[in-house]
């Protein structure tokens, strides 16, 4: 059994290097070290270039480490190309992207059932879930609607209620914001504090906003391939 202080996840001395035929290797992240712990909230930030996607792409399973171990609540994870590591993403984690990722053809609620339906749960159980978190994040009269009839804003919320629908114990949310208007960034980014709280969720967000940033539990900053820790305001 794991002691009550073993991270949710842990990058040990992780590095990336791509390497192209008849040149040298392009080293984007060198001997990176984070920590996540559950229900906690974190915040990435660095110019573009930095490595962040690739730092994310790693934390979520989908790329291998060069160098270094990651791991999910003490154990290594299993190699990015196994059933094992797609069937870890797909029950622990919740993704938020910039461009929403909605299925133009399914309605709202058909979009947050997805993850529900991946993992084989009863179709009854996967619509009331997914019913209740739209409700939740404001969209109970919106939920046979196409993402074509829906705001960015409400998109993004749909996003969010399908991120959530599997109960993940980590979001990941990449630059969650960057397409939005300010009002429905805010009540965006609102949101996801909230759910993160009320459901012990950890949550990693990826931007470019210092003043978000502030707001997290812990802030680090990627330079040149390298993690920077910042203070932050949050408790």
């Amino acid at each position: 059994m794991n002691s009550p202080s073993t991270p949710l996840l842990s990058l040990e001395g992780v590095s990336k290097r791509y390497h192209a035929k008849q040149a040298e290797p392009i080293t984007v992240l060198e001997r990176v070290s984070l920590t996540l712990d559950e229900g906690n909230r974190y915040a990435l930030t660095g110019p573009s270039g930095s490595g962040k996607s690739t730092l994310t792409h790693l934390i979520a399973g989908t790329e291998e480490v060069s160098e270094g171990v990651i791991q999910w609540r003490g154990a290594p994870l299993p190699h990015v190309s196994s059933p094992e590591r797609s069937a870890w993403r797909l029950s622990q984690l919740g993704l938020v992207f910039q461009d929403f990722r909605l299925f133009p053809h399914l309605s709202a609620l058909e979009n947050a059932t997805l993850p529900l339906e991946l993992l084989g749960r009863p179709a009854r159980e996967a619509e009331e879930r997914a019913s209740a978190l739209l409700s939740r994040v404001g969209l109970s009269e919106r939920v046979s609607h196409l993402p074509s009839q829906l705001s960015g804003g409400e998109q993004q919320r749909v996003a969010i209620a399908r991120a959530l629908a599997h109960e993940p114990a980590l979001i990941i949310a990449d630059e969650p914001t960057g397409n939005l208007d300010w009002r429905s960034a805010e009540r965006v980014i609102e949101l996801l504090f909230e759910l993160s709280e009320e459901r012990g969720v950890a949550l990693l967000i990826v931007t470019h906003d210092l003043a978000l940033a502030g707001r997290a539990d812990r802030h680090e900053q990627l330079l040149r391939g390298a993690l920077t820790p910042h203070s932050t305001g949050a408790r």
